[in-house]
Order: structure tokens, then C-alpha cells, then sequence
């Protein structure tokens, strides 16, 4: 397994950022892959991946650079550039088209673990990728990022709130199940691949969501900053979980009957927002009802407030269940 080690002051700096170029590159290995995790990813890839297919079709360079540099179990680093938080997509763009051809090159056959293809011998291989994440970026992700940076930013307030509650141990073992874990003894594995250690101690460690529900990897600037990148919650980004019931709809209304269903696990209002699609004041208003109810409840969890099921909204939540069967889906179901 891979696992780097750090001291309490790193750990206790680190931070979740939001970074366009990894949703991107996240992008750019769904289309590649073709498989959905969810409905969402599914309804996505069939709109977007025949136009990816033609663009690599009429142009064998850049799709023999896509094969190469996603690899066998190692991305090419200069496709990845470690995130600094709060950049554009452009400045984080610049610096994978700012990379050394021959740096460039090298990574690529670490990537493929040999030889280098003798097509893809040349100087602009940096050029050619910025392009192609740039193409993602404007075909296939812009449309839907509004809505893609709200959900990213709201798994980071519950990521963070985690953190209050329970340490950081308890977040990086959730980070990438069965990939990420807090080892002990200022241990954190971020993979398992066998890999040599890796000191980081002093350094900047950040962690960095994405939608796509079968993405990870790490990155970093030797010495001086990590990053390791996961994908969000799956509540968040599918739509596992927010079957809404048909007679549970009639008695509260579809949109507030899901957002009940959403609360087996608590969420912040931005959440809530994010998923069901509904506007904020819409949101706060459910949750007024639904406390004034006693099926939801309110919880401080550091700066964030969270609301969660009770006892009585768990038990009208599992008796929907237990009836005639779902009808739709909350707002916002496949809003990709």
C-alpha cells in the first residue's frame, strides 16, 4: 500500500479546496472509462461521450496521449497538476500546458510503465492536453458547474463538520473506501498500490472532492504541497436514497417528502440546496415544517448546522417505505 507520513502540525493545516481542473480531469477518465456510477453519470455520458469519441477520432495523437496518460495504475503527473485551491480553471490549465516536453514525455512512460509509442515523441504534448482539458471544460462540464461547484462545496462542509465531531481519523477512513485510511502513528494511506513512503511532513496537504463517483488520485509538488482527490458523497452527487415514496409525497408534498428522505444522514441547508436543486428559501421552509412536526431535528456541528431525522421521521419515512413503493424522485433528481 501507498501512505505518506506527517506530523500533527500538517494534519492540523490541511484543508479542503474546490478545484475546476480536477472535476475536469475527473471528466475527462468518466468519459475515457464510459461506465457510469449512477443515473446522473449515465444520462451525462450519453449525451457527452459520442462527441468525445469523434474529437479522438479524428485526431490519433491526442487519443493515443489520453491512453497513455491515464495508465495502468499511474496517471502522467503532468496531466495533474496539484491543486492550490481558490484558481481558475484557466491558471490551473496554464500550468499543464507550462510543463517540460521532455518532463512531459517522461511521465508518460511512467505512466505506462515503458517505452514511449514513437507517435507520441514529440514537443507538443503539453499543448495537446491543455486543449483537450480545455475542450471537456467547455463541452462538458461548464454547463453543469454552477450546480457540480455547489455540490463539491457542500460535501466540504461536511467534510468539515466531520472533522468537529470526530477527528480527522474518522475522515480520511471515508475519504476513499478501501483506498484511503488514518493508519496510526502519523501514518495515512492513500492507496494501495505498493509504493514507497512518502515523508510530507511541513508541507501543504489538501483535499480535493470530485462528482465523478469512481475517481481518485494523488498529487503533488515534491517537498512541498499534496493533494489527495476523492469523490463527493455519493448522496450528494447520485441519487441512491431519494426514492420518495408515493404516499409519503401525497402527505407532505413530493419536494418536502424529499428532503425528509434526504436526512437519514445529517446535512447543512447548502446541502440541501444542492442536491434537491430547490432555491434556499424553499429549503429553509421545509425545514420549518418539518420541525415544527418533530420530524427533523437541528444540530450545531462547529461553525455548521446540520438537520437529521428523528425517531418520529425515520419511522413515517420506513412506513412509506413499506407501502405502494416509490413515485419520482426529489427536485433536481438528474440535474447533471
Amino acid at each position: 500500500m501507498g501512505w505518506w507520513q506527517l506530523n500533527a502540525d500538517t494534519l492540523a493545516r490541511s484543508r479542503f479546496v474546490v478545484s475546476p481542473l480536477a472535476e475536469v480531469f475527473a471528466s475527462l477518465k468518466l468519459l475515457h472509462a464510459g461506465q457510469g456510477a449512477h443515473p446522473g453519470e449515465h444520462a451525462w455520458l450519453g449525451a457527452h461521450r459520442p462527441a468525445y469519441e469523434a474529437l479522438l477520432a479524428a485526431d490519433p495523437v491526442t487519443a493515443r496521449l489520453v491512453r497513455a496518460g491515464l495508465g495502468r495504475e499511474w496517471i502522467a503527473d503532468f496531466l495533474t497538476p496539484t491543486p492550490r485551491g481558490e484558481e481558475s480553471l484557466a491558471t490551473e490549465v496554464a500550468r499543464v500546458r507550462a510543463a517540460h516536453p521532455g518532463a512531459a514525455r517522461a511521465h508518460l512512460r511512467m505512466s505506462l510503465g515503458g517505452p514511449l509509442p514513437d507517435v507520441l515523441d514529440r514537443d507538443d504534448l503539453p499543448e495537446r492536453a491543455a486543449g483537450l482539458l480545455e475542450w471537456v471544460w467547455e463541452e462538458t462540464v461548464r454547463p453543469y458547474w454552477e450546480r457540480r461547484r455547489r455540490v463539491l462545496e457542500a460535501d466540504v462542509v461536511a467534510r468539515t463538520a466531520r472533522v468537529s465531531r470526530g477527528g480527522w481519523a474518522s475522515v480520511l477512513d471515508g475519504l476513499r473506501p478501501g483506498g484511503t485510511r488514518w493508519l496510526g502513528e502519523s501514518r495515512f494511506q492513500v492507496n494501495r498500490h505498493e509504493y514507497p513512503p512518502r515523508e510530507i511532513s511541513g508541507a501543504e496537504l489538501v483535499f480535493v472532492p470530485v462528482t465523478a463517483q469512481r475517481s481518485g488520485w494523488v498529487s503533488w509538488e515534491e517537498g512541498e504541497r499534496y493533494a489527495v482527490v476523492y469523490p463527493c458523497a455519493g448522496v450528494l452527487a447520485g441519487d441512491g436514497g431519494r426514492a420518495v415514496p408515493a404516499g409519503l409525497g401525497a402527505l407532505l408534498g413530493t419536494a418536502r417528502a424529499g428532503v425528509l428522505v434526504l436526512l437519514g444522514s445529517p446535512m447543512s441547508t447548502s446541502q440541501l440546496t444542492a442536491v434537491t436543486g430547490q432555491g434556499l428559501g424553499s429549503v429553509g421552509r421545509h425545514l420549518k415544517v418539518l420541525r415544527e412536526a418533530g420530524l427533523v431535528e437541528r444540530r450545531r456541528a462547529g461553525r455548521s448546522v446540520l438537520y437529521v431525522r428523528t425517531g418520529v421521521g425515520d419511522a413515517l419515512v420506513e412506513a412509506g417505505r413499506r407501502g405502494r413503493g416509490a413515485a419520482g424522485l426529489a427536485s433536481g433528481h438528474d440535474d447533471y
